[in-house]
């Protein structure tokens, strides 16, 4: 198996994990891994009048995770989510970015709002 594929099962696999502790946290997951031009977003959840679309980084040790996300991956989900928000938030739902730093070792780690852009 190709590094490339293995990185492809980590990272879907912390996409379940990440879904799972959303919604024991209490979100509804609306979809998953939704591809746009600008990119993908892993993950469309609410809860109550939030819409957050979420980046999902998987890493193998907590180490890891520091490095994660960066301004650039954040940009690239917020241009996603701007080009979704319409689909997904019908209401006047508020909408954000939000990111869950999973790691086999440790609980995940759910940070709201991650993008202010």
């Amino acid at each position: 198996m190709t590094d490339r594929r293995r990185a492809e099962m980590r990272g879907r696999s912390g996409e379940t994990v990440a879904a799972w502790f959303l919604r024991i946290k209490g979100w509804r997951i609306l979809d998953s891994r939704v591809r746009t031009k600008s990119g993908e977003v892993d993950l469309v959840a609410k809860r109550g009048g939030i819409i957050a679309f979420v980046e999902v980084k998987t890493r193998s040790r907590a180490e890891e995770l520091d490095h994660a996300i960066d301004e650039r991956r954040l940009a690239r989900v917020a241009a996603a989510a701007e080009m979704l928000a319409p689909r997904y938030a019908t209401r006047g739902e508020d909408v954000r970015i939000d990111v869950v730093l999973v790691t086999p070792s440790l609980r995940p780690v759910h940070i709201e709002n991650a993008w202010i852009g």
